[in-house]
């Protein structure tokens, strides 16, 4: 602390009897005492707060050496352990060995405990090559009986910089003569050993714990183990054991339903996420185990399970039941749950995406949009969730056919992040819809120059110069390259079809659009093959076709243009 020291003088005032009766009269004398006032400041170097103030401006500028300059001054000036502590850490950190010397021995002689000391003296002999003190030092940790010893023995391998040595060293000290009576100490070895590359050494801990405590935990790393080696069938096995033995478990139910839905066993993983404790994860994904297998019988049921919960659980799930009331066709029951969903909580975002999407399905554009224009100021500063909401605005005009509005959308986007392939395809597609050929051809050519080869946008260009009758001989090589890539996708085949269609070759035009037709009733495909039909006299079938389209999609823009070009 700095220390004042005040240098001065009384003045002394004398007088006599026969002095006069009149005030005396102020006289300045030149020198006043306050003018002699010195203050003694301590240079920075021997300051203990500017010592520590330096150590945190330096770690907030990331300047791990200058911070450990700092807190090492600062730990001799003081006596708080804890500055000794960080002191030895930072020069850890940045293989300073005589700096780490000194602030360890400034420790020791505050109080640090024998782990402490014994970390910090293993993980210099690390840092050095020492493997042999490196060695003791660890065993002395180990040794300590404290109840943090093997954590930090952990700890300590994970920071060494040569990963055999450290592998060398788990090999040597923990083995399972040493290990505690504590699972969680086995697995933590056997899994620090596979990350250190000793995987017969982690098989025989893993296997020694599992032989040895026949719990849940250590079947559930027994069961990871299993399905990282590719035996799916023998963790399944392993996780069924452990959820057995701790039902209300909710991580191990939750690993063992989604290994179960990676087999498409829906059913059986909704049985072993329904038959224990619940939580917000738990809730959510059977709802989407039940969404992705169409069950309204199940998402019926667990929306009424958890409404019937008290209200907090009701507020936590918030989200969940928004989502199970849009898949029930309860669009207001899911605007009220979305509009529940707190600030706090980390799908606040979707909530307010799902929400301007059930807006905009109920014809509420205006509102819609405002919504998202409320997303783009909140998240103004985190450019992904920018990026989603300008997406979003983009999509919802595509939906609405204002084509225009979208491509706005889309340079707003761009403007966050210029060469995002992602919006450069669908301004592009807005520019096509828009009429819009040469700036949808560039979005198109310039996605193609940052990633060459890429499928979509090979046949969006192809599709678009060949509905334009441009460059048709381009067109084809674009779209030949996207049919040899998905020979199976029904949209390449359409601009295939359609650019034979351009080309005059009928014949192949309509084989190509009926397969696709078939394969997938696109409104889009449907409208080409009835054009090529009717283009060939076959008028009965073309409306068919048409009339089909209606049904399917009686909005598409394409049929209607198609409709009053083939009108008699």
């Amino acid at each position: 602390m700095r220390q004042y020291v005040v240098v001065g003088a009384l003045a002394a005032l004398s007088g006599c009897a026969t002095a006069p009766r009149t005030a005396p009269q102020a006289v300045r004398t030149g020198v006043q005492p306050l003018d002699r006032l010195q203050v003694a400041i301590l240079p920075p170097e021997r300051d203990l707060q500017a010592q520590l103030m330096a150590g945190d401006f330096a770690l907030a500028a990331n300047d791990l050496k200058a911070a450990s300059d700092a807190y090492g001054r600062a730990a001799q000036l003081g006596d708080d352990p804890r500055v000794a502590a960080r002191a030895t850490e930072l020069a850890l950190a940045v293989h300073d060995q005589d700096a780490a010397a000194k602030a360890l021995d400034r420790w020791a002689r505050l109080g640090a405990k024998p782990l402490e000391l014994a970390e910090s003296r293993a993980r210099m002999a690390l840092d050095r090559g020492d493997t042999a003190e490196a060695q003791r030092q660890m065993e002395i940790m180990v040794g300590t009986g404290d109840p943090d010893a093997w954590r930090e023995f952990g700890r300590t391998l994970v920071t060494a910089r040569d990963a055999a040595q450290a592998g060398q060293l788990l090999e040597r000290i923990a083995t399972p003569q040493r290990l505690p009576n504590d699972s969680a100490a086995w697995l933590a070895m056997a899994e620090l050993g596979e990350n250190l590359g000793r995987h017969d050494y982690a098989k025989t801990i893993g296997e020694g714990a599992q032989a040895r405590f026949h719990d849940a935990t250590t079947y559930g790393w027994a069961a990871q183990q299993k399905f990282r080696a590719g035996d799916k069938e023998g963790a399944k096995r392993l996780f069924a054991k452990a959820v057995a033995r701790d039902p209300k478990n909710t991580h191990l139910r939750l690993a063992y339903a989604t290994l179960l839905a990676q087999g498409n066993d829906e059913k059986s993983a909704a049985r072993v996420l329904a038959g224990g404790t619940q939580d917000v994860d738990t809730y959510l994904m059977r709802m989407t185990l039940a969404a992705r297998a169409s069950d309204k019988a199940a998402e019926g049921k667990l929306y009424d399970e958890i409404r019937r919960q008290p209200d907090d659980v009701q507020a936590d799930n918030a989200f969940t039941l928004g989502q199970l009331a849009e898949l029930l066709g309860k669009q207001e029951d899911a605007l009220d749950w979305y509009a529940a969903v707190g600030d706090d909580d980390p799908r606040i975002f979707d909530a307010s995406v799902r929400s301007a999407v059930i807006l905009h399905l109920q014809g509420k554009d205006d509102d819609a949009h405002e919504i998202v224009a409320e997303l783009q100021t909140q998240y103004a500063d985190r450019p992904d969730q920018l990026r989603k909401a300008l997406a979003l605005d983009g999509e919802l005009y595509m939906d609405a056919r204002r084509f225009d509005a979208a491509v706005n959308a889309y340079d707003k986007a761009l403007q966050v992040k210029a060469d995002d392939t992602d919006m450069l395809y669908s301004r592009g597609l807005a520019n096509a819809e828009a009429g819009k050929v040469d700036q949808a051809v560039a979005d198109f050519r310039k996605v193609l120059e940052l990633k060459p080869g890429d499928i979509e946008a090979s046949n969006a260009l192809g599709y678009t110069l060949a509905d334009n009758d441009r460059d048709l001989p381009e067109a084809q090589n674009l779209i030949q390259a996207a049919r040899a890539a998905r020979p199976d996708d029904p949209s390449v085949a359409d601009s295939w079809g359609w650019l034979k269609y351009r080309q005059g070759q009928l014949d192949q035009a309509e084989t190509t659009l009926r397969g696709a037709w078939t394969q997938h009733k696109d409104g889009d495909i449907g409208v080409h093959l009835a054009e090529v039909l009717w283009t060939r006299g076959e008028h009965d079938e073309a409306r068919k076709v048409l009339n089909e389209v209606r049904r399917l999609d009686p909005k598409n823009a394409a049929l209607r243009k198609t409709e009053q070009k083939l009108r008699p």
